[in-house]
């Protein structure tokens, strides 16, 4: 947490609060975020005077597009942001403050201190760590139920296991792939070499319209999770297997369970989501 829909929605929110304005200087006061450069000093100098663009996202990473620089971040676990008058008092997670030229403030704050932040030129963040081996992005429209099922192709790891790593397929974190399993009805340990074509098309599906929901309604605030502006999302009113353990399935009525996969707390029916015996085609 967050996952793909909280990080977009702080990218739109950050794009609304902070395009356009220049960095008049920077205050690093948790050095540790700052992975690259190892010198926060050089960190501060590299962005003064710099102006941002946009605001991108890369799986569960934010891009944030300066004139000259890219900045790579992480918000981990509990990692947001906020624009703040100068004269607001700090709060004491606040580890990184971008000076904004007109008074107002980025801050960075993260209770867990887990976050990163990394620093590039133009044309180098996308071809170096931590963004040069992530997966496909599934809101795109180059993830089609073809390219789903030539990445899933003869892994015998379990389904859960796969969607959560982002070599593959970036952003699904544990919320969101339980609840496109759910959706398609695929037990979390299930091997991709035993669901059929029939069955990937219907979690390909499941994916795209679980995420792109999430999106719309601003993402889930199961814990902490806020956007730019301090507002929480919705979509955790919309959930139907995560964290409704010992609740009735919404489709069957059958209480839901939960285990550990590959880590994982994970949420499944026992009724809806069977372990698979076909044989993919």
């Amino acid at each position: 947490m967050p996952e793909l829909p909280e990080v977009e929605t702080v990218k739109r929110t950050l794009n609304e609060l902070v395009k356009g304005k220049q960095i008049e200087n920077v205050t690093v006061r948790l050095a540790r975020i700052i992975q690259r450069p190892d010198d926060t000093m050089a960190f501060a100098h590299m962005l003064a005077g710099h102006t941002i663009e946009s605001v991108e996202r890369r799986g569960k990473f934010l891009r944030i597009l300066l004139d000259g620089l890219v900045l790579v971040s992480h918000l981990r676990m509990e990692g947001r942001y906020g624009l703040h008058g100068s004269d607001e008092p700090l709060d004491k997670h606040t580890h990184v403050i971008f000076h904004f030229t007109d008074g107002t403030e980025l801050r960075y704050t993260d209770v867990r201190q887990f976050g990163t932040m990394h620093l590039f030129q133009p044309g180098e963040d996308l071809s170096l760590p931590p963004l040069n081996k992530l997966g496909e992005e599934p809101l795109e429209p180059s993830f089609t139920p073809e390219r789903f099922r030539e990445i899933v192709s003869g892994k015998s790891t379990k389904i859960k296991s796969l969607l959560l790593n982002q070599e593959y397929v970036v952003g699904i974190g544990n919320i969101y792939v339980d609840e496109s399993l759910h959706r398609a009805g695929i037990h979390p340990e299930d091997s991709p070499k035993a669901l059929s074509r029939e069955q990937l098309d219907k979690l390909h599906h499941a994916i795209v319209s679980t995420l792109t929901e999430a999106v719309n309604a601003g993402g889930s605030s199961v814990k902490s999770y806020v956007n730019g502006q301090g507002e929480s999302g919705t979509y955790q009113q919309q959930l139907l297997i995560y964290g409704r353990k010992d609740q009735p399935c919404a489709v069957c009525g059958t209480l839901i369970e939960k285990s550990v996969v590959g880590g994982r707390g994970t949420h499944y029916c026992p009724s809806c989501q069977r372990v698979s015996t076909v044989l993919a085609r």
